[in-house]
């Protein structure tokens, strides 16, 4: 099996342990990794044996699960998440020389989308092109300085924090948007177009007053202060001006 391919299994191994509140049997891992229980046990033992805490209890029906400690982080001021600390491990071990290839658009493609650093001892420009045409945070050639390595760790820590906050606003904005009746969509999508309450009332048929109504509800739903804000909600949401009859 490529070595792409083993980085990325074992990364979401840890993650779905670290996910599981009460541990997790290797039949589960199995199943929810799409590889055999003679692959989940090979992976376990080689995590421990790089070192990552982990370990297996039986209950009282002799159920085995393992577990991943997450206390092992408790006390060590790292600024990095557990799930960062293992893919920080992880990626040491990626074979140079491998940017544009199906590994970084399988990284990519990774339900965590961790931003990657490209790190060789035989980069040329092409190459380096190509990673950070594929989404590559930085790409960095050997030899270099300690200080280039930490700040490209931290640029990439960075961006990943910002997009998932992002993510998480958009998700909330979203949710806000779901609560809106259709006639309250149709009268947002021309507040934001810069249509007037009367000019709306005679495009939809009704009445100025029930206008008024449906903004106020568009207002207080999607918690706009005023038109300019609702604007750029809307903008968010890629919701456009509707198109003339």
């Amino acid at each position: 099996m490529p070595r792409n391919q083993e980085v990325i299994r074992q990364w979401k191994l840890l993650h779905a342990l670290e996910s599981s509140r009460h541990g997790a049997s290797i039949d589960a891992l199995s199943k929810e990794l799409e590889v055999t229980t003679r692959t989940i046990r090979r992976d376990l033992a080689a995590l421990q044996e790089a070192g990552f805490a982990l370990y297996d209890e039986r209950d009282d029906d002799g159920h085995v699960s393992w577990r991943l400690d997450g206390q092992v982080l408790k006390g060590m001021d790292t600024g990095f998440t557990l799930s960062e600390l293992c893919a920080l491990y992880l990626s040491r071990n990626i074979l140079e020389a491998i940017a544009g290839t199906p590994f970084q658009r399988d990284l990519t493609n990774a339900e965590a989308q961790l931003p990657i650093i490209f790190i060789t001892g035989y980069g040329d420009i092409p190459m380096s092109v190509r990673a950070m045409k594929a989404g590559a945070v930085e790409f960095l050639t050997k030899p270099f300085r300690e200080q280039d390595l930490l700040d490209a760790v931290g640029t990439a820590l960075e961006k990943d924090r910002t997009r998932r906050s992002g993510e998480t606003r958009l998700a909330e904005l979203r949710s806000r948007y779901q609560t809106l009746t259709a006639r309250e969509r149709q009268v947002m999508s021309l507040v934001v177009a810069g249509r007037l309450n009367k000019q709306i009332a005679g495009e939809l048929g009704v009445s100025e007053m029930t206008v008024k109504m449906h903004r106020r509800q568009v207002m207080r739903k999607m918690q706009a202060a005023g038109v300019a804000q609702l604007v750029r909600l809307a903008d968010q949401l890629g919701i456009g001006a509707p198109q003339p009859a």
